[in-house]
């Protein structure tokens, strides 16, 4: 059985890039770097959303379902680097070659990931491969848009069109699932100012599980789960969490209703 690895990445507005490419100096506070970046954009797009390079990596959740079993984690520890995350998750996919699942993966996280490792000189050779190594990946690669080694679940719901895309959180609840839970993308920096990292972190993990939940759904949809089957895949991922302390994985199930309750 091929394992599947559901994936969410958490960023915030490079600082130290933004103080380089505007010659901007320690007397310019962080805070203001990142307010002028969003300004600048603003002016320019209408929107204070960074040009993907510009994104710093704070965290990488990830959500692994393979054999017998379910779990949910955050790679890496607080105080671990962006060149040390992105490395740890571009290593997972070289040593497993998982299949992985993502929410705007494409238009998102994928290509964050491309310019910082980029920029960290990161390697990984099999995500990279379209048939130079192995001529599987010719037809069945990370990098394809329509290939399912890289299953981009947003994008392919949508028909590969924008106009269509659906955001996760409200899929998720009209699904039934509990979708995010006190924190969504516009409050990351903001949380991260405050020293929050490791609420970042938690939120981050339910966004995968929230994903992977909604993965097992399509794959009903699809055929490829039975009825039984999806139920089964439900209830692996409440038992796996009911095992957990942590107050986020509390609020998640309180937040989930067992079926026809």
């Amino acid at each position: 059985m091929i394992p599947t690895l559901i994936f969410d990445i958490e960023t915030i507005p490079d600082i130290a890039g933004l103080r380089l490419l505007h010659s901007l100096d320690e007397a310019v506070s962080d805070a203001d770097v990142a307010e002028m970046a969003f300004q600048m954009r603003r002016q320019k797009t209408g929107s204070d959303f960074l040009q993907h390079h510009l994104h710093r990596v704070v965290a990488i959740s990830c959500a692994l379902r393979e054999g017998d079993n379910f779990r949910v984690w955050t790679l890496g520890g607080l105080e671990d680097n962006e060149g040390d995350i992105i490395r740890r998750f571009f290593e997972g996919i070289d040593k497993y070659t998982p299949q992985i699942v993502s929410w705007n993966g494409g238009g998102f996280d994928l290509p964050v990931l491309h310019y910082r490792g980029l920029i960290h000189g990161i390697q990984c050779a099999r995500y990279w491969d379209q048939g130079e190594d192995d001529k599987d990946f010719k037809w069945n690669n990370y990098i394809s848009r329509y290939h399912s080694r890289h299953l981009d679940l947003m994008d392919l719901l949508a028909m590969y069109t924008g106009r269509a895309n659906a955001p996760l959180d409200e899929l998720a609840k009209l699904i039934g699932l509990p979708g995010k839970l006190g924190m969504d993308g516009s409050k990351v920096w903001e949380s991260y100012q405050q020293g929050k990292l490791a609420e970042i972190r938690n939120y981050c993990e339910t966004d995968v599980v929230n994903t992977y939940l909604v993965f097992a759904r399509f794959q009903l949809m699809r055929g490829q789960f039975s009825r039984a089957r999806y139920e089964k895949e439900c209830e692996l991922v409440r038992h796996t969490l009911s095992k957990h302390e942590e107050p986020h994985w509390k609020e998640f199930l309180a937040a989930w209703p067992m079926p026809g309750k």
